[in-house]
């Protein structure tokens, strides 16, 4: 007799359960498998999940030609067009100042007066002395002139005439020796007025009424400059004074801007003179010297200013946003552009020199190239990334590092 043993009731269970999740797991494996075949059939790939949404962005800038002037700045010091101390060519007592302190003086305009009584006093006395030698000239030469007929008939002898003639020839002689010590005394004379060399500006003054001054003396009584116009001297190097004489000699511009110790612009254009034909051992540079008109006196000597010149003009020019252009180790210039598959390409440039806030590229780059400014401190070459227009990419403040170097740069 056989008897049957039902299994337990959570037995029953368990099994229903297991036969339940097999079948859904088949029924998902087979849903798998027709999609994967399904793929096949068509050649594709199943997407990365969220692809898209990590792939780089990166803005960049559509490269253009332009026509760019060359500028070159250079540091200046003002001085003056014409530089005079006035000092005093006679001794004496100060007697008068007649000039007010930082005024503007005339050429020939009486600054000092010294006290005139000794030099007017030697004045008289050579006119004095002159007299008496004329009169005594006039003597000898009428008696010279009345011994010429009689040395004829001999009334006289030869040597008495030939001693009247000699002496009149040295009366003559001592007139014109009184002659000259009367116009040295005028002259001295003269001097007690000291007047202005020069017209310009004058400084203060380093004497006062009383002092006493001397022939020659190191100390000058005040000095005076012409300030208009006025001279700018600048210092470049001997490699770039080169170059600019070059672009000089080629038709390029001579014409100077400043800019003021405080940044504005100075209102009057300058040209420039000349260039020193000596350089300095010491620094290796050569002294340009520019002349500007300073009809309102805002220029001073000693005053610091910033020289600006317009050289030649670059046709067809490329220009790359500074934040575009880094330097690895060896100083080499790089730029990351988009290139063939929306990829990376870090490519070495020639960037010499900066035009406003972008870098002048003559070698390296196109027009109509897509150069990246924004994003460059998460980019690497080669890497595949989503180009945006400059502006316009969420990361757009992911620029370069400052100083030119971008973060993680290879």
């Amino acid at each position: 007799m056989n008897v049957e043993i039902a299994p337990p009731a959570d037995a029953r269970l368990t099994q229903t359960a297991t036969r339940r999740i097999a079948k859904h797991c088949h029924a998902r494996l087979v849903s798998v498998g027709l999609g994967v075949l399904l793929l096949s059939a068509c050649g594709g790939q199943a997407p990365a999940p969220n692809q898209q949404a990590q792939m780089l962005e990166a803005g960049y800038v559509v490269l253009s030609t332009q026509d760019v002037r060359l500028d070159i700045e250079l540091a200046g010091r003002t001085a003056a067009y014409e530089t005079s101390d006035v000092r005093p060519q006679v001794s004496g007592l100060i007697k008068a100042r007649r000039f007010v302190e930082g005024s503007e003086v005339k050429q020939g305009d009486t600054l000092y007066e010294i006290d005139p009584s000794l030099y007017q006093a030697a004045v008289n006395q050579a006119e004095a002395d002159l007299a008496n030698v004329e009169a005594s000239a006039a003597t000898l030469r009428a008696k010279a002139e009345r011994y010429q007929p009689l040395v004829g008939i001999e009334a006289v002898s030869q040597q008495e005439y030939s001693d009247a003639v000699a002496a009149a020839k040295q009366s003559a002689a001592q007139v014109a020796q009184s002659k000259a010590r009367l116009d040295t005394a005028r002259i001295n004379l003269a001097f007690t007025r000291v007047t202005a060399p020069i017209s310009g500006r004058i400084s203060r003054s380093r004497v006062t009424t009383g002092a006493l001054v001397t022939s020659g003396q190191a100390q000058a009584l005040a000095s005076i400059e012409r300030l208009d116009p006025i001279f700018v001297d600048m210092q470049q190097s001997s490699a770039d004074a080169l170059a600019l004489r070059s672009d000089l000699a080629s038709g390029g511009a001579s014409a100077v801007q400043l800019l003021l110790e405080n940044g504005s612009p100075y209102p009057h254009a300058g040209q420039l003179q000349f260039a020193e034909a000596l350089v300095d051992q010491n620094t290796g540079a050569v002294t340009l010297r520019a002349q500007f008109p300073n009809p309102e006196d805002l220029l001073l000597p000693g005053m610091f200013v910033r020289a600006r010149l317009s050289l030649a003009t670059v046709r067809a020019a490329i220009l790359v946003p500074q934040q575009g252009l880094s330097r690895d180790p060896k100083g080499n210039a790089t730029v990351m552009v988009v290139g063939g598959g929306d990829r990376v390409e870090l490519r070495s440039v020639v960037a010499p020199r900066t035009i406003g806030d972008k870098w002048l590229v003559t070698e390296g780059l196109a027009a109509g190239e897509r150069v990246i400014v924004e994003g460059l401190d998460r980019l690497r070459p080669g890497a595949q990334i989503r180009p945006v227009p400059a502006g316009t990419s969420a990361n757009a403040n992911a620029n370069a590092a400052p100083g030119g170097a971008r973060a993680g740069a290879p």
